[in-house]
């Protein structure tokens, strides 16, 4: 049948395209792969400094947006996700980041087998291909994901780098290597010249095989079950007056549409907390009062400054300059248009007593109108951004109705925890000592926001609800723990609990937040995912 496979995946981003592959890879399997978006032809996708207009572009963004909350000052917040094959892989700032050992050490100690950082390690140098690699036992070598060095070299980031030296803050030369604290330029999951999404590394060599099928454009409407049974996806072709289509899985239903698609499949499903589902009206097949509880996100707060006696990004994004960098970066030469948003990072701790790193502080020569990363402001700048890295605040991603079309209620509650203050005024407090350090001083000519005037604890805190915003990195919406922990939605080897042959395979899986941006702990999920889906043993 057309419509019959052995393995279902929902979802073409990170977790998907390299599920696709690794499942079609021996040729024993036939596997389909529903995406909601278009195909990735868009060339900004592809272009590093692309991010800026794909950020806001609704053929490839589900541009979705955060509910009002305290943390916010009553604002709402876009969040951006992916729409498109790559999914989030192709609109993102292309940071590879995995992350402390300590992270998924505790996600062991939380229950979970097989996933302290001894175990997850070989699976994130499996796929990965890092240009630099000095040390295999940290990095690999020959993986289909291209991670690279920044090249790019500005005055402002050796500063910048120099200024964080002199107040005890070290270089480090491989943040993703034995340990992540010190200051370094960024590793890009891209070529240098071209974004190296998901959908490139993974999908594309994939599609070649004659037993993957690729449907873009299908919206899933549902799980199609057989009592606790997933047996295929019910979905729409061509938007919500589309044509609706159902696939079968012989095999399993695997759901990779991330933090805020995936517990939204479930809900719909009948799969979820029983209120919630009850107050919709929507037929409850299974309860499991996990299902879009624990989210958590990074949000972090931007501190600006005006610049002088150099040239920023600001300058060189507008008018003929802008016309030169174009010319520059198709004659393959250095140009921005190489560039994502953050060029350098620095990871630190908020207490020298306890000594965890747990600040996160970006710089880039750029400054961006009202803190955010759409339009750059007109004068010479550069900005810092600062958030903490394991956040405590939780929140939650609940359908609105039975039409899987409307979009879901997103609320990150940020900020609700006390921790989360505290850590997130430390970082700010040490973005402003950066700022003014000497290395820095021949460059920095005054502080644009929130400005010198603000300083007690009640203005700064203030000044983060009132301009802060997400880092993009959603998680944890159908948690990995045991079946004795209330918020548990799938178990230590994704298998969704009380249900068969269904999976969940992303970033919603995640217990607790990494100290990393998350593309790179996606591709490992779905890289383990995959060993366990075909029953093959741990590297």
């Amino acid at each position: 049948m057309a419509d019959q496979f052995d393995y279902v995946i929902v979802g073409a981003g990170t977790a998907g395209c390299l599920l696709a592959n690794r499942l079609t890879a021996c040729g024993k399997y036939s596997v389909c792969i529903l995406e909601a978006g278009p195909t990735d032809w868009n060339p900004l996708i592809h272009i590093p400094a692309g991010f800026i207009k794909t950020l806001v572009n609704p053929s490839v963004n589900w541009l979705y947006q955060s509910e009002p909350c305290p943390g916010t000052n009553g604002r709402t917040i876009p969040m951006p996700r992916g729409k498109v094959l790559g999914g989030s892989s192709s609109i993102n700032g292309l940071i590879f980041n995995r992350g402390q050992k300590m992270d998924f050490d505790v996600w062991a100690q939380k229950g979970n087998r097989g996933w302290s950082y001894d175990d997850v390690l070989p699976y994130f140098c499996r796929y990965e291909s890092y240009e630099n690699s000095a040390d295999d036992k940290y990095r690999g070598k020959n993986g289909e994901m291209t991670v690279t060095d920044l090249n790019w070299r500005d005055p402002l980031c050796e500063a910048f780098i120099e200024g964080a030296e002199s107040i005890g803050i070290p270089r480090n030369p491989d943040y993703n290597g034995a340990s992540q604290e010190g200051t370094s330029y960024v590793q890009r999951t891209s070529t240098g010249k071209l974004r190296m999404s998901a959908a490139r590394a993974f999908l594309n060599p994939a599609r070649k095989r004659p037993n993957l099928h690729v449907i873009t454009n299908a919206h899933a409407k549902k799980i199609l079950l057989d009592g606790k049974r997933a047996t295929g996806v019910s979905y729409n072709r061509g938007g919500a007056n589309g044509k609706a289509l159902s696939v079968y899985a012989s095999k399993e239903v695997v759901v990779a549409g991330g933090t805020i698609n995936s517990p939204q499949l479930l809900q719909l499903s009948g799969i979820g907390p029983i209120k919630l589902l009850h107050d919709l009206g929507i037929e409850i097949q299974h309860e499991l009062a996990g299902v879009g509880e624990n989210l958590r996100d990074h949000y972090g707060a931007r501190l600006t400054a005006r610049a002088k006696n150099v040239r920023t990004i600001n300058e060189l994004a507008r008018g003929p300059k802008l016309v030169g960098e174009i010319a520059k970066y198709f004659m393959g030469r250095s140009s921005i248009l190489e560039l994502g948003p953050t060029l350098v990072y620095c990871f630190w701790h908020s207490d020298e007593i306890i000594r965890s790193s747990d600040l996160q502080i970006s710089f880039t020569p750029a400054s961006y109108k009202e803190g955010m990363q759409a339009w750059l402001d007109d004068e010479p700048g550069f900005t810092l951004a600062t958030w903490q890295q394991r956040p405590e605040s939780l929140g939650y991603v609940r359908i609105k109705s039975k039409d899987p079309f409307e979009k879901p209620v997103i609320q990150p509650n940020y900020l609700s925890n006390k921790d989360d203050q505290r850590v997130l005024l430390a970082g700010i407090r040490m973005s402003r000592r950066l700022m003014n350090t000497e290395a820095l001083a021949p460059y920095f000519d005054y502080e644009g926001y929130p400005g010198p005037h603000v300083q007690s604890d009640d203005e700064l805190l203030d000044v983060a609800r009132q301009r802060s915003t997400t880092l993009y990195h959603l998680m944890g919406t159908c948690r990995m723990a045991p079946k004795s922990d209330p918020t548990a939605v799938v178990d230590d080897e994704l298998r969704v609990h009380g249900m068969q042959n269904l999976r969940v395979i992303d970033a919603s899986i995640m217990p607790t937040m990494l100290s990393a941006n998350l593309n790179a702990g996606v591709m490992m999920i779905a890289e383990k995912g995959a060993d366990m889906i075909l029953g093959q043993a741990a590297p």
